[in-house]
């Protein structure tokens, strides 16, 4: 069973469709005990970090993700999930990540004259990812895809090993990361139409 972990932040039914359309047994779950059953784990979510982490926190759900992470179940973050997984974010202050890979998130800052004068922010809508092709979650998807974000904030990851796609939005950001059995995407790939579904087909047949 793959628990998509359900902490009041995100579409997840989406998600678990998805999941499902690919051949996997997808349950939204909200507790501990519900993590600790599962097989792989998916973390999605929408929102603000600090909302997410507190509530991840508050409600012992960060203790048993992490025990899953370090029991070496398969385990997938998407967009702010991604972002959770690092030590710190700067969104609308400071706040602890959950610390499983060494890095920052930041907001898109761009130099006026330089470079991406004429870009938004956030950054939303399809756009290109270059990835390792030794990563399993990119088996079978061709380099230069188009996937789908929404997203104000980017990943700064200090270990660039850790880095398995990057996107260019002004600069190159780190769109995706794998380290072990742990995989996450700052996009969407349940929005992410036959691009995403291959690489959720890959996360479910790990």
């Amino acid at each position: 069973m793959i628990a998509v972990v359900d902490y009041g932040m995100g579409n997840l039914r989406s998600v678990q469709k998805a999941l499902e359309h690919v051949g996997g047994e997808a349950r939204v779950v909200s507790t501990p005990s519900e993590v600790a059953d599962a097989e792989k784990v998916v973390l999605p979510g929408v929102g603000a970090f600090a909302d997410a982490v507190g509530r991840l926190r508050a409600t012992g759900l960060d203790q048993e993700v992490l025990r899953a992470i370090r029991d070496g179940r398969a385990f997938l973050g998407i967009c702010l999930g991604f972002q959770l997984l690092f030590d710190v974010s700067y969104e609308d202050g400071e706040f602890t990540g959950l610390g499983v890979l060494p890095g920052k998130v930041v907001r898109f800052a761009f130099t006026p004259g330089i470079t991406g004068q004429n870009l938004k922010v956030p950054h939303i809508g399809w756009n290109q990812i270059q990835c390792k092709p030794e990563c399993p979650l990119f088996a079978g998807v061709p380099n230069g895809s188009y996937v789908y974000f929404v997203h104000s904030y980017h990943a700064v990851c200090i270990n660039d090993s850790d880095i398995a796609a990057v996107t260019e939005y002004g600069y190159s950001f780190p769109s995706a990361v794998w380290s072990g059995r742990v995989f996450a995407t700052q996009f969407h790939p349940e929005k992410s139409q036959a691009v995403g579904l291959r690489i959720l087909k890959n996360f479910v047949e790990l």
